[in-house]
């Protein structure tokens, strides 16, 4: 199971924060099917076995029903084999063996992997239709609401190193308030919510080097802990985390959903071309010392740039 990202047109020099946005064609996948035993549904499972109202939200207020409703059959119709809607409002996740009525009621298929239906049993009933559509898709999903530009519910159980019940109910700018050189993007943010929930789908990528294998980077579980005698080449040191970021627009509601797809790889399988290797030095090097500090990055540069240098030239 391969998110897509565009290493060529993302990974550039000098590196600046942006909001990076790029028309989707109308029939463009924006969900990707999770694969049973695969890492995304397993590190999701674990998530939501062990903290599912920190990844489980929704806005003081904020009714994501038909939101969610509009969601369910956009993915219906984009992966039938993945996700269906049964004629009295059930949603059925075949790959899963779940079934969640409009209640909130589960059902589970015999013989299907066990943990899935676990997590979902164990939740109150009126999460368990939010979190059949977390296990569901790799992605880890937000609702935004374009006449004000907040969050108004979230599905994320694989955070970058953020926590989500600090941007809940936020308006994007706010949310964006602790990310370093990003005064281009929190100027925009009104701009850029009208624009994500009118008619047309949108796309971004980001990336970052990391110490952590884990998909799941949520602050309070995953600190930082570079090894002291880094070697990027050597496996386990540094982990290229990249996110392709789409929004599913629902104009009808004023509203989008944010998907957020999550891939980590060793960061020598990643680059694996001297062109690549020369992106990414140039990319590093042209960081400010506040996105270095913000990536936890300005203790580990040097190695990595003289490691990225060494693999161009070879």
């Amino acid at each position: 199971m391969a998110l897509s990202f565009d290493f060529e047109h993302t990974v550039t020099a000098p590196f600046r924060m942006q909001p990076g946005l790029r028309r989707l064609a109308a029939d463009t996948p924006q969900l990707t099917p999770v694969a049973a035993g695969s890492r995304h549904l397993r590190e999701k499972v674990a998530v939501l076995q062990r903290w599912p109202t920190e990844a489980l939200l929704s806005a003081p207020g904020a009714d994501p029903t038909p939101a969610l409703d509009a969601l369910a059959a956009h993915a219906a119709q984009a992966h039938p084999s993945a996700w269906q809607v049964q004629p009295d409002g059930r949603w059925h996740a075949p790959v899963l063996g779940c079934t969640v009525a409009p209640d909130g009621t589960l059902q589970a298929d015999p013989g299907a992997w066990a943990e899935p239906a676990r997590a979902l049993a164990a939740l109150p009933a009126p999460l368990r239709r939010s979190a059949l559509l977390a296990l569901a898709f790799a992605e880890d999903l937000a609702l935004v609401d374009g006449r004000d530009g907040s969050l108004a519910w979230l599905a994320v159980c694989l955070p970058s190193h953020w926590a989500p019940r600090d941007k809940i109910g936020r308006r994007f700018a706010d949310a964006h308030a602790p990310v370093a050189d990003a005064d281009r993007v929190r100027q925009a943010g009104a701009h850029l919510m009208k624009l994500v929930c009118g008619p047309d789908a949108w796309e971004r990528f980001v990336w970052t080097v990391t110490d952590s294998p884990w998909l799941h980077g949520h602050p309070d579980r995953a600190p930082h802990a570079w090894p002291r005698d880094l070697d990027p080449g050597r496996p386990g040191d540094a982990w290229f985390r990249t996110e392709h970021q789409c929004f599913i627009p629902l104009p009808a509601l004023q509203q989008a959903v944010f998907t957020i797809g999550v891939q980590v790889r060793p960061l020598a399988e990643a680059v694996d071309t001297p062109a690549r290797a020369q992106a990414l030095h140039d990319a590093l090097a042209s960081m400010s010392p506040a996105v270095l500090a913000y990536r936890a990055l300005d203790g580990v540069r040097e190695p990595l740039l003289r490691w990225l240098a060494a693999r161009t030239a070879a």
